[in-house]
């Protein structure tokens, strides 16, 4: 049976490139990202859960452009150690405060002269399939060590990163994969300018037409509408999974998707099986949409302590803990209406 490689790597153009890298190498292969802190953790935890569930018998976890404290790196030995399946452990980085971590455990390979993205292509250069990736990594690798002398890879670098950050428009903790494409596809676009004259400039002027080719389905639009609706079609894809129930009314939830007056009356005229439209954030707060079926200003005051419109109400859920994972999120909304049933 072949191998199965689950590979977290950081949010930035850094981590992300990685990721570019290993698609290429690997055919069985899901990615993971994550932030410094408890995301690894809780990111670690999922990949270990995948092992368990998936078929595979011969398993990798990659980590890239991410050191993990002591703790964590015990905390996946452990994890580990009770998969009857085999297990190996692949970390490539570059940040110095990884060292105490590298020197204990042999998978945890850590080099300080090298970004990650360059670690990672020199480690599978020999697979043939990424030779034409070298320029876009000297140029990753110039902009993360700060290598300005390099003057024209620095500056592709710098708008490169800049187009890495503002992908936000696909909300990761909710469609990791479909966002993880999203970035993909504009760094794949992006590096088709690198050799160009003036390169970062090209690249500057693009980004906006690179993101609208994204989302554009059948027809152009503003980006703002462009993304409602490429949104309004994954929830609607995802909408039984992400279903919650108050009093006999069904609802969907999303977690800090933006835009949801426009996004939650878009899934409610598409799905008009649904009552509700409900979104939670990192600060707790609550946006509630309807249209015309149900009256959320009365569900926001019971629940929520909010209030508002019959179709459109707010309120704000005090005792939320915010998490990385969209089943934690949901198992908490779910929690709170029963004690209200």
């Amino acid at each position: 049976m072949s191998k199965k490689v689950y590979h977290l790597s950081h949010t930035d153009l850094d981590g992300y490139s990685c990721q570019l890298i290993t698609d290429r190498v690997f055919k069985d292969i899901e990615f993971f990202n994550s932030n410094y802190g408890d995301e690894i953790t809780q990111r670690l935890t999922q990949i270990v859960g995948s092992i368990k569930e998936d078929g595979f018998s011969q398993n990798l976890i990659m980590i890239s452009d991410l050191n993990l404290t002591l703790e964590q790196a015990v905390f996946l030995e452990d994890s580990i150690k009770d998969i009857e399946k085999d297990v190996e452990i692949l970390l490539l980085d570059h940040h110095k405060s990884g060292e105490e971590v590298a020197e204990k455990y042999s998978w945890y390979h850590l080099d300080v002269s090298r970004c990650a993205t360059k670690i990672t292509y020199d480690w599978f250069k020999s697979s043939g399939v990424i030779d034409d990736l070298e320029e876009y990594v000297e140029c990753v690798n110039a902009y993360d060590i700060w290598l300005v002398e390099q003057k024209k890879r620095f500056e592709v670098g710098k708008v490169l990163a800049r187009y890495v950050m503002s992908a936000r428009e696909i909300n990761r903790i909710m469609f990791s994969e479909d966002s993880f494409n999203y970035i993909k596809s504009i760094i794949e676009q992006a590096s088709k300018f690198i050799g160009e004259r003036d390169a970062h400039i090209a690249l500057d002027d693009n980004l906006h037409p690179i993101k609208k080719s994204f989302f554009m389905q059948e027809g152009n639009n503003t980006l703002e509408n462009l993304v409602s609706e490429y949104v309004v079609e994954l929830l609607t894809k995802n909408k039984d999974k992400m279903s919650v129930y108050y009093k006999g009314s069904r609802g969907i939830l999303t977690y800090s998707v933006g835009n949801s007056s426009i996004i939650g009356n878009g899934f409610l005229v598409k799905n008009p099986e649904f009552d509700f439209f409900m979104d939670i954030n990192s600060r707790k707060n609550i946006s509630l949409r309807a249209n015309n079926k149900i009256d959320v200003s009365l569900l926001a005051k019971e629940v929520f302590d909010g209030g508002g419109h019959a179709n459109a109400s707010g309120g704000r859920f005090g005792e939320f803990k915010d998490s990385f994972v969209y089943e934690d999120i949901k198992r908490q909304i779910e929690d709170r209406f029963l004690e209200f049933s």
